[in-house]
Order: structure tokens, then C-alpha cells, then sequence
């Protein structure tokens, strides 16, 4: 018995648009629940979501039974970030902040057993064979991880081609915030010029034949960046969903209050 088939790999390499949210609330529970909204991929945030590698293993195994894949961000790209997350069963793993071809051929490294890699052989206690109850892990594993390489710079942008025909590089995100930031548009992901590398962005990482994708709020951008090409994009976070619409629950009712003559809620 092989590896689980990685079927977010297969989709992107036939270019079959796959929609994504962003998780950062640190909770299995949130994961779970976000798990069967239909989205095909969901990001669990390392990087930024108060997350360490208990609570990380906690929201894959409440996604057990989700059709959407787990990728999880590592917080930063570090071998052995690389390999714990991938033993406790990630298949999918996005990096942040590469910015040269060097980085990314270390990243692919580590994602994969030798010869082709550096990745410690430790399946028989880890998740990712169950418990070597998968008895051709070693041999089938370097086949069915993923890795996601994030540009989020202007020197990543600048090493862009050189990073995304690198063999072993399965895809190339591109991070608006922190681009906008590293461009003079701190706060401002959708200024013009920042978009205008984005666009290009994309059009690059798919002229090397790899899969190009982005996370943008912006639902006519989102779409934008779908009909140049861009295969895996996150169309929002789970904050972000948590926060509006409570947000818009509370207000809603304010203002029922408000417009009562007896400054009731009915």
C-alpha cells in the first residue's frame, strides 16, 4: 500500500481551479467546521495563526474527514519545521518569505527522502504512515508531497523565474500584504502597482509550468487572478469571516433598536 494520493497535487497539475480559505483561529473545532464549507484547500497558518505543532496536528485530524485538503504555512523554512509537519501527516506545506533560487532548492530537499532529499527516515513513529501500518511509505512519500513556495518581496519577485523551474517546486504563491509592504504600499494589497506585479507574477510562474496562486479578500480579483491562469487561490480567512460577521449581526440589530420608537429590538 503507497502513500495517500495527493489529489490537490493532481488537481493543480491539471490545472483544475481549486478555491481555498485561510485558517489562523488555532482550533481544531474552527478547522472542522471550515472543512465542510466545500472549499477544496484550506491553509493552516503557522506563520501568523497562533499555532505550534500540537495544535497544527489537532486541525488536520479534525479534518480528517473533509473533502477540502489541508496545506499547512510553516512559519518560516527550516528543515526541521519541514519535517515534524510533514510526520504528523501534511502532504501540502507553503513557505514563506523565499526570496532565492538557493532557499528553494533547500526546501525541496527537505521535503523529500534520499537520495532526492534530506528528509530524516523516522515514518515508523509518525502520523504520515500511520504508524508504518503503510508498509511502501518510504517508497511512494516524495511522490505525493507538495510544496508551495511563497514570494512576498521585491527580491522574490526579482528571483522569481529562477525559483519557479526548479524541479521539486510543485507551485508559487504570491503574498500580496507583505509584497504591498516591501513595495511602499503597507496596508494597501490591491494598490495598482501592487497588482500590476502580481499579474505579471502569475503570468511568469506559469510560463514555467507550475501553478500559480495568491490570496486576495477582493472577490473581483480573486476572479481576476483566476482568468490569467492562477490555480490555487484563497478567497478569504477564517478571521476575516468570524469578524464580519459578527460584526454584521450586531449592527443589524443596533439598528432595529435604533429606529423602535420604544427602543426595543422587535
Amino acid at each position: 500500500m503507497p502513500a495517500p494520493k495527493n489529489t490537490f497535487k493532481q488537481a493543480l497539475r491539471d490545472s483544475k481551479p481549486q478555491i481555498g480559505l485561510w485558517i489562523a483561529l488555532a482550533n481544531a473545532y474552527t478547522a472542522e467546521i471550515c472543512g465542510g464549507a466545500g472549499f477544496d484547500w484550506l491553509v493552516i497558518d503557522g506563520e501568523h495563526g497562533p499555532n505550534d505543532l500540537p495544535l497544527l496536528s489537532a486541525q488536520l485530524q479534525g479534518l480528517a474527514a473533509s473533502p477540502s485538503h489541508p496545506v499547512v504555512r510553516v512559519p518560516i523554512g527550516e528543515a526541521w519545521l519541514v519535517k515534524q509537519v510533514l510526520d504528523v501527516g501534511f502532504q501540502t506545506v507553503l513557505v514563506p518569505m523565499i526570496e532565492t533560487a538557493e532557499q528553494a532548492h533547500a526546501m525541496v530537499r527537505a521535503m523529500r527522502y534520499p537520495p532526492d532529499g534530506m528528509r530524516g527516515v523516522g515514518a515508523g513513529l509518525a502520523r504520515a504512515s500511520r504508524f508504518n501500518r503503510i508498509p511502501d511509505y518510504l517508497a511512494s512519500a516524495n511522490e505525493e508531497v507538495c510544496l508551495l513556495l511563497q514570494i512576498e518581496s521585491r527580491a522574490g519577485i526579482e528571483a522569481l523565474d529562477d525559483i519557479a523551474a526548479i524541479d521539486g517546486v510543485d507551485g508559487v504563491f504570491i503574498g500580496p500584504s507583505d509584497l504591498a509592504a516591501d513595495m511602499g504600499y503597507l496596508g494597501k494589497p490591491a494598490a495598482p502597482d501592487v497588482n500590476a506585479v502580481i499579474e505579471t507574477g502569475i503570468e511568469r510562474i506559469l510560463s514555467h509550468g507550475k501553478a500559480a496562486g495568491v490570496l486576495t479578500g477582493d472577490k473581483s480579483l480573486a476572479r481576476r487572478y483566476l482568468e490569467l491562469g492562477a490555480t490555487f487561490v484563497a478567497v478569504g480567512t477564517d478571521v476575516g469571516l468570524l469578524v464580519s460577521g459578527s460584526a454584521s449581526l450586531a449592527a443589524d440589530f443596533k439598528r432595529s433598536k435604533a429606529h423602535s420608537p420604544d427602543g426595543s429590538y422587535g
